[in-house]
């Protein structure tokens, strides 16, 4: 399996880390794309470094380098995720702007049939943004936003964005156990 992974500036880097994380601990093939933002926001948000989630992914790309394989369908991936998705990436991808390396990869996975998880992590949602949403979900498009479930009863904040992650890597069928599925209960 090979999936192209891409951090943008949105706030709730660690669930990109966490996501790098997890893929590598599973040896699954990733291509890494990290925004401006989303390496400085990863110094602003957690206690790890942009050096260490680069340091996770098989291969990473400037987000500046349009002539990266992941720029060509001719590059074969079983999709990409968004992990967090900016409302401007969203937007760029929306209206297939292709203005760096993460919406262009982005664009053609929609243009592919390709599975594409966007995860926005952004509140309150804007009528704009959630138009930009709606386009891509049309598109094909998975909108998975950054919302922890609690059936499973989180008891850390690792709990919390594991249950967001393993969500993300349910959308490709990757087994990963990060969290107690729902079961049914009597109530």
């Amino acid at each position: 399996m090979r999936l192209v992974v891409a951090i943008t500036g949105a706030s709730g880097v660690i669930y990109g880390i966490r996501t790098l994380e997890v893929l590598k601990k599973l040896k699954i093939e990733t291509h890494l794309i990290m925004s401006e933002w989303g390496a400085k926001n990863i110094k602003i948000e957690t206690d790890k470094t942009a050096h260490y989630a680069r340091s996770l992914a098989t291969k990473c790309y400037e987000d500046d380098n349009m002539a990266a394989p992941m720029s060509s369908g001719s590059f074969k991936t079983d999709g990409m995720t968004v992990v967090p998705c900016s409302m401007k990436t969203l937007a760029s991808i929306a209206n297939a702007f292709d203005d760096s390396l993460v919406s262009r990869a982005a664009s053609v996975c929609v243009k592919e049939q390709r599975k594409l998880v966007l995860v926005p992590r952004e509140a309150p949602l804007s009528k704009i943004h959630l138009q930009n949403m709606i386009k891509l979900a049309g598109a094909g498009a998975v909108i998975l936003p950054a919302m922890p479930g609690f059936y499973h009863r989180p008891k850390t904040m690792n709990d919390l964005i594991d249950h967001v992650v393993g969500k993300v890597l349910d959308q490709f069928n990757i087994d990963h156990g990060l969290f107690k599925r729902w079961g049914g209960q009597i109530v």
